[in-house]
């Protein structure tokens, strides 16, 4: 038995709903379903009504709630207490961010930071989105910093979860220059001569983003599978050795774009922006945390947004 079948089973109780619960959850409904049955089947009988709309607990769902939340409850108000005996010293964060954004964006930020309130001690933990989402919801981070675009969300409460936009990034196709310092491979190709494609998987967020791309494009570019992998950095790799065409934040290869080691395979309707945001967790309240936010919140109404990540 896991604790997150009882939470799951706490949040369906309170949502009366498997797809809104699934979404608190952040997993998906056939995921968040197939959760609920384990624990159905660790705890020996069904805890959920399934012929009514909307979902009611049963008889024995009702005797296992009282005990679920009861327990849930005591076991994080003690991690809770020692968390607190083992908190990182003042003005120090734990961050939870994606690698491209732990390389990129998080050192200058950090010594901005720094800057500004003293000396900023700072425990990043790249990870991936899904990975950097749990560390959030499961509080072993005070802030977590992701991409984001209005049609590919993270699903997180926005009551209890709250952002800021600190930066704007941009997806750019980029390519090794020929000799005459053009893209050595130039969009959006031919059937013929189909482009080499460096690309990232299909769950990756930047994986989804580029898929977004080609969905509002007014044709589709002719690729052809070249490499795959989830991280931008080898990506980047692999397009300065001249092996294909990549799409990489413009962040991560400022230096290679003013070198010419890499160049723009195409134009502007290929590129995609993207919103770099800080998240924190309402509820915990922390009081570095707190200040540090009020200040970010000032910068982002003074800028009228955020900057661009040059």
């Amino acid at each position: 038995m896991e604790i997150k079948w009882i939470e799951d089973f706490i949040a369906l109780a309170q949502y009366k709903s498997f797809s809104r619960a699934a979404e608190f959850r952040n997993v998906t409904q056939s995921g968040f379903s197939r959760r609920i049955q384990s624990l159905e089947q660790w705890v020996g009988a069904d805890l959920i009504d399934r012929s009514s709309f909307p979902p009611t607990l049963t008889a024995s769902g009702q005797l296992f709630r009282e005990t679920a939340e009861e327990i849930v409850g005591k076991l994080f108000d003690t991690r809770a207490i020692i968390r607190s005996e083992k908190r990182m010293p003042d003005k120090a964060l734990q961050i939870a961010a994606g690698h491209t954004i732990a390389l990129s964006f998080l050192p200058g930020w950090l010594r901005t930071l720094s800057g500004r309130f003293g000396e900023v001690r700072a425990r990043v933990v790249p990870t991936n989105v899904h990975d950097s989402i749990l560390m959030l919801v499961n509080g072993n981070c005070e802030l977590m910093l992701s991409y984001h675009h209005p049609e590919l969300p993270l699903h997180l409460d926005p009551t209890r979860y709250q952002h800021l936009t600190v930066g704007v990034d941009t997806l750019l196709p980029v390519s090794r220059p020929n000799a005459k310092s053009g893209p050595l491979f130039r969009l959006p190709g031919t059937q013929e001569r189909p482009l080499p494609h460096i690309s990232y998987t299909d769950t990756s967020y930047f994986g989804r983003c580029v898929a977004l791309l080609f969905s509002k494009a007014g044709a589709a570019p002719a690729l052809r599978f070249h490499y795959e992998s989830d991280m931008a950095e080898v990506l980047k790799k692999l397009a300065l050795e001249g092996d294909g065409i990549a799409w990489l934040p413009k962040s991560s290869i400022r230096t290679e774009l003013e070198a010419g080691t890499l160049v723009v395979a195409g134009g502007s309707a290929w590129s995609l922006d993207v919103e770099l945001r800080a998240y924190r967790d309402a509820t915990v309240r922390n009081d570095f945390v707190d200040t540090l936010w009020r200040h970010l919140r000032a910068d982002t109404a003074d800028s009228d947004g955020a900057a661009m990540l040059e």
